[in-house]
């Protein structure tokens, strides 16, 4: 038991072996992004299909080397609000 805990935690979750949440972004981003360049301007897909596999290339690299990526994003973003101050101060500061 211990140890499939100690895996789900060491190995965070991967999609076509890539970090989770920034493989999601970029499909989820330039998979419509093409079809819509496809239809309304006639592009060639071929550009499109190009840079989906460099950028699905440097985010498998990238969690490589930092495998909790998304784990750092989602902090990122929920860390990331602006917090009202008692008193004020120049920065967060609760208490004088």
């Amino acid at each position: 038991m211990r140890e499939m805990i100690l895996k789900a935690v060491a190995n965070p979750p991967k999609i076509l072996w890539g970090p989770f949440l920034p493989t999601l972004l970029n499909l989820g981003i330039q998979f419509p992004l093409m079809f819509m360049c496809m239809g309304v301007f006639k592009m060639n897909p071929l550009i499109f299909i190009v840079t989906i596999v460099a950028a699905h290339g440097v985010i498998v690299l990238w969690g490589g080397k930092e495998p909790h990526i998304s784990s750092m994003i989602q902090a990122f973003g929920q860390c990331r609000r602006i917090s009202n101050n008692l008193y004020k101060e120049k920065g967060n500061k609760f208490a004088p």
